[in-house]
């Protein structure tokens, strides 16, 4: 067939006349194709999945019911385009309850999403300009700065290691790219990393946004799953309302990942340019959803159920990591594990093989051990395990994590 006239009209943002003949393959692609061969050359196989990003459990039977009784009255049958007052309001006492942040405004402090990765798309058609830079953790996860490169602008990536807590180094910010910088985007408790911020860095980061005049987008998917203490915001830090907004979501506290609702609630200039765009957007989330979305934050104790849930699993998940060799710790919040890769290992039948990177890594422990993860090789060769994996019990789970110490104890790892 003939190329058609159609191919040269592609914007250059996502390739242009070339869109569509990369032969690169993203990394979740090639887990599953690799999860895939592994099942075909092991008839009746199973997979230990902990490469999963979402709950492995359906949202409760209460907030069914709720969006149940909901989707039947007909006064939210409409477009919701920027929301009505109830989820508005429940987000405000959440903020309030469950991370110590009174006194938000639900009428011109929130709106809300249609899950953190659409607020993540829109809010920089708000912020970003040609030239303009982002700054952006890595490992992490893209999409504010995939959108921000859409409309010209650059990303600028703080590594986080681990010697500084999975923390990015804001020192390390070059004065020209500061100058140049229009928003910082963080993520506490982090994806992959697990790992967790603090109120002095929160400090830190609302210093750091003054003195360079950038706005701040926190993340906060994971903000309330934490398995000791306090949830904590960034909105929690005095000063932090005038330099940002905080991202929160329904999706992994609640597991609702398709339900797609959250909110953006802070500094209120922010909000309302996001509730701006986004009326050119999308016109709302179903107001049952919304409803229902609300419910949940008025009962945080859901989230708590969960969070209890993931933290057993990553008591059982920790020392098996260990004992063949991995430095896994348990993170401060989030579902996943973040774990430095081994170098080199040898299978069961004695063949030995190098890693160049995590990736190769990943793929070996499809193939050799039917075990899948995920790799990531942005700042360091690390292996993300993720405590989502299918299990009904706890009886279930202590089979699952037996089974994966048994597979990795067949083999050898070096680190």
């Amino acid at each position: 067939m003939a190329e058609s006239y159609l191919q040269q009209l592609f914007a250059e943002r996502i390739g242009g006349a070339n869109y569509g003949k990369s032969g690169a393959i993203y990394k979740f692609e090639k887990i599953k194709r690799a999860k895939r061969a592994a099942l075909a050359a092991n008839p009746g196989g199973w997979i230990i999945d902990m490469g999963v990003g979402e709950p492995d459990d359906m949202a409760f039977p209460e907030v069914v019911e709720v969006l149940c009784q909901e989707a039947r009255k007909r006064e939210n049958r409409g477009y919701a385009d920027n929301g009505d007052d109830v989820l508005k309001e429940a987000a405000a006492r959440y903020l309030d309850r469950v991370f110590g942040v009174p006194g938000i405004d639900p009428r011109s402090e929130v709106i809300h999403s249609i899950g953190s990765k659409a607020a993540l798309s829109i809010l920089p058609a708000a912020l970003i300009n040609l030239g303009d830079v982002v700054l952006m953790t890595t490992p992490g996860y893209p999409v504010f700065g995939t959108h921000a490169r859409y409309y010209g602008g650059e990303v600028f990536q703080l590594p986080l290691r681990e010697d500084n807590g999975f923390l990015p180094d804001l020192d390390a910010v070059p004065a020209d790219v500061a100058a140049r910088a229009k928003a910082l985007v963080i993520n506490y408790p982090n994806n992959p990393t697990g790992a967790g911020a603090t109120p002095e860095f929160y400090e830190r980061v609302v210093h750091f946004a003054r003195k360079n005049q950038v706005a701040v987008i926190s993340d906060a998917a994971y903000a309330a799953l934490v398995f000791e203490g306090k949830p904590l915001s960034f909105l929690s830090v005095p000063g932090a309302k005038e330099v940002g907004v905080e991202l929160h979501s329904c999706s992994k506290s609640f597991n609702m990942t398709g339900w797609r609702c959250g909110f953006v609630a802070g500094n209120p200039l922010l909000v309302r340019a996001y509730g701006d765009v986004k009326d050119n957007t999308d016109s709302g989330q179903f107001l049952a959803i919304q409803h229902a979305a609300a419910y949940c934050f008025d009962h945080p104790e859901i989230t708590e159920q969960i969070a209890a849930k993931y933290s057993r699993r990553m008591d059982l998940l920790v020392p098996a990591l260990r004992e063949v060799g991995f430095d896994a710790r348990k993170p401060v919040g989030s579902f996943f594990l973040y774990t430095r890769a081994p170098k080199a290992a040898v299978s069961a039948d004695g063949r030995r093989v190098e890693f160049p990177d995590a990736e190769a890594v990943s793929q070996w422990l499809i193939t050799e051990c039917l075990i899948s993860t995920v790799p990531w090789d942005d700042a360091g060769a690390y292996l993300r395990f993720s405590v989502t994996f299918e299990a009904p019990d706890e009886a279930a789970e202590r089979r699952v994590i037996e089974e994966l110490r048994q597979r990795l104890g067949r083999v050898k790892l070096e680190f």
